[in-house]
């Protein structure tokens, strides 16, 4: 059955396409047939990383948004798609004039909309609009990113926490990787799934074992939302 993942949280350097990159590589890995859009021009790391199974997307434009929908209309697959920050107001106006909610659901096609947070309150604030935005209509997955913060108390003690559990939403914890190595990686260039297994992508034996740790426990997480 299509899917459609929306990999957003509004905020800038929360870790989306990250998260964006695990699990396409979790698609690939599994053998699972999936497509991505890559809608942050100021990154393109699913582009750069995953240009075969990407294209380009354009949220200000309703042609180019619709082949969004139209990826997982013509054929079973989950369809990928990397927001860019400050996303909500054009994503939403597309869903909005067009019916995107209702014709998704007319085909049997879950939107799911995943919202990354660091430990910030104002994670947790947006969190709770985009709950108030959709409701029951589409589904939910919170990631605490320990990449990005440490102390997720602000929103395990919020309202947000309580609606995103009432609203049958999932929660997931996306563990820090090594900041030296995590940093390494993006100097070098190189995907996560070189960074782990390629002796000549630039890291040594203990940061390429560092690496499969982290995407393992992340690929746990994955099975365990069964995405």
């Amino acid at each position: 059955m299509s899917r459609i993942h929306f990999l957003g949280g509004e905020k800038g350097g929360v870790g989306k396409s990250v998260l964006s990159r695990l699990l396409a590589q979790y698609y690939i890995d599994r053998s699972l047939p999936f497509a991505a859009v890559d809608a942050d021009r100021s990154h393109g790391a699913m582009l750069r990383f995953y240009a075969d199974f990407t294209q380009a997307g354009d949220l200000d434009n309703f042609e180019t948004t619709d082949h969004i929908l139209q990826l997982a209309l013509d054929a079973d697959r989950r369809v990928l798609v990397d927001l860019p920050a400050q996303s909500d107001r054009h994503l939403g106006k597309w869903m909005a004039q067009n019916g995107i909610v209702e014709l998704a659901a007319e085909h049997s096609i879950p939107l799911v909309f995943w919202h990354l947070m660091d430990d910030g309150k104002d994670s947790v604030s947006l969190l709770q609009a985009l709950l108030a935005k959709y409701g029951n209509s589409v589904q939910y997955i919170a990631v605490k990113n320990f990449g990005r913060g440490s102390d997720f108390s602000a929103f395990e003690n919020s309202d947000s926490r309580k609606k995103i559990e009432e609203l049958g939403g999932k929660i997931m914890t996306l563990d820090e990787l090594h900041k030296p190595t995590m940093r390494k990686i993006d100097h070098l260039n190189v995907s996560f799934w070189a960074a782990a297994h390629n002796d000549q992508a630039g890291l040594g034996l203990i940061e390429r074992h560092r690496v499969k740790v982290w995407i393992r426990n992340a690929f746990k997480e994955f099975e365990r939302l069964d995405v």
